[in-house]
């Protein structure tokens, strides 16, 4: 995921987070708005961008969303304009300076993948063709 999309999914989410603070709340959605309008005055309100952040902000947990909105983003390069990345850092500096809004967020694509949350093992067991 691209550090646009890495942001923009962490404000939509992080407001989820219990004991955030009435301040952070509003340092992380004034980050988020600052970087929305960044993208609005780029690729304009009409843009296939913005209403792929739109539909997230209706559900942001969704993957697929996510998924979408990392295309739209890499598709049109917004995560190379030095502007949106910036304006993407200062969502993610916000969050990360509250704690209690840090998340972890991790996508897995691929065949034969194994994912541990917290402390635990996981394995994965690929049957190979039997040898004659």
């Amino acid at each position: 995921m691209d550090p646009v999309t890495t942001a923009l999914v962490a404000a939509l989410t992080s407001g989820a987070a219990a004991g955030l603070t009435d301040t952070a709340k509003t340092a992380i959605t004034e980050a988020y708005q600052a970087l929305k309008d960044l993208l609005r005055k780029k690729f304009g309100s009409e843009s296939t961008l913005l209403q792929s952040v739109s539909v997230l902000e209706a559900k942001p947990t969704a993957v697929s969303r996510q998924q979408t909105l990392d295309e739209e983003i890499i598709d049109i390069h917004a995560h190379q304009d030095p502007d949106i990345l910036h304006a993407a850092q200062q969502v993610l500096q916000q969050i990360n300076a509250s704690p209690e809004a840090q998340q972890h967020v991790q996508h897995v694509i691929g065949d034969y993948n194994a994912v541990v949350q917290g402390i635990g093992n996981a394995t994965v067991n690929v049957n190979s063709p039997k040898q004659p």
